[in-house]
């Protein structure tokens, strides 16, 4: 079904020099239960982010990205994945143009984006 990511994904989001950094992992709570996942609940929350979370996927998330050099680094024993978007922010906080030039904002931008998700999951 169609969700916003931030269903049960949690973000964060920051700079370093040109590049922005957005480390997001899923969420213990059961949306639409409304309780603690269970363990075969929670690794496949786990599995579908490592699956999904692609560089293609994330300039399709991200529009601005669309031409960036995009690098996924897989966390799974914490259940999340960190993105590093290459020259987002071009040559750093005091030369972007950009509306949030330290990416802070990035992580909710994401978030709220609206995703394919299997039911399941939610």
């Amino acid at each position: 079904m169609r969700a916003s990511l931030g269903s049960f994904v949690h973000a964060r989001s920051g700079d370093k020099g040109g590049d922005a950094n957005l480390g997001m992992w899923v969420s213990h709570t059961a949306l639409l239960a409304g309780r603690a996942c269970r363990d075969h609940e929670y690794a496949a929350r786990v599995a579908w982010l490592l699956e999904t979370i692609t560089p293609g996927f994330v300039r399709t998330l991200l529009p601005e990205a669309r031409d960036l050099e995009v690098e996924v680094f897989a966390l799974a024993n914490l259940g999340g994945v960190n993105v590093v978007l290459h020259d987002l922010l071009g040559q750093g906080v005091a030369a972007s143009t950009r509306f949030d030039p330290q990416a802070k904002g990035l992580g909710e931008w994401a978030r709220s984006r609206y995703v394919e998700i299997p039911e399941s999951l939610l």
